[in-house]
């Protein structure tokens, strides 16, 4: 819920930057990342390669390395992802314990997000009883937490990992996203803190992309 923050530039080449901190979400996991404001430059994309996050701007930055910047997300953009990641979480649980399906695809953004789904069948029908079982998740206001477990101890607890291709073998901790009694998830992504944020799903599209691949677009108000 960080809007803005100080940070001092660890390295600039280009129009990228490095900063010791930032409170910027970098693009990963089918999110889309932030963008906003960055010493008096705009912030395109944000972009994480190795350990290191770079921020990429609009053209070259006035400031130098050492120098104390400003950064200044754009709000409006991170809160509908945060509420978009929380829902996406919410339909994956709500499809996976009705029929088992994973997550093989997915891409979350302020406008509209989809998920790919292992399903020979599904249709319009289907859909709409998810979407009104994820809003009904919405009204009853679930608390949204995170907390970190050692992989082994993690991936004992059924249902944690949802995606097709588990989380990656590298990583010793992971972070859980707990939904109340919905979802409980390895993930890295950001959310809102109760599901009342995401005031109501609204179910777009359902289509066919091959065999056992079903797309799903929604979106929140």
């Amino acid at each position: 819920y960080k809007s803005s923050f100080e940070g001092q530039v660890l390295s600039v080449d280009g129009n990228k930057v490095v900063l010791d901190q930032t409170a910027f979400n970098p693009r990963g996991g089918g999110l889309l990342s932030d963008t906003g404001k960055l010493g008096g430059g705009r912030v395109l994309e944000v972009l994480k390669e190795g350990e290191e996050i770079f921020h990429v701007l609009d053209q070259p930055p006035s400031f130098n390395v050492g120098d104390s910047v400003r950064g200044i997300l754009d709000w409006e953009r991170r809160y509908r992802i945060m509420k978009m990641h929380t829902t996406a979480h919410i339909l994956s649980a709500i499809v996976n314990r009705e029929t088992g399906a994973l997550i093989t695809g997915n891409q979350i953004g302020p406008e509209e997000s989809r998920l790919d789904l292992s399903l020979e069948q599904f249709d319009r029908t289907q859909f709409d009883r998810y979407i009104e079982a994820a809003n009904e998740v919405v009204r009853r206001g679930v608390e949204v937490t995170t907390f970190f477990m050692k992989r082994e101890e993690a991936l004992k607890m059924p249902g944690l990992v949802k995606l097709a291709n588990a989380m990656p073998p590298s990583l010793d901790t992971l972070r859980i996203v707990q939904i109340g009694d919905v979802d409980t998830q390895a993930d890295g992504g950001v959310h809102v803190r109760n599901t009342k944020e995401i005031r109501r799903v609204i179910g777009n599209t359902v289509e066919n992309k091959g065999k056992s691949n079903r797309r799903v677009y929604f979106t929140v108000s």
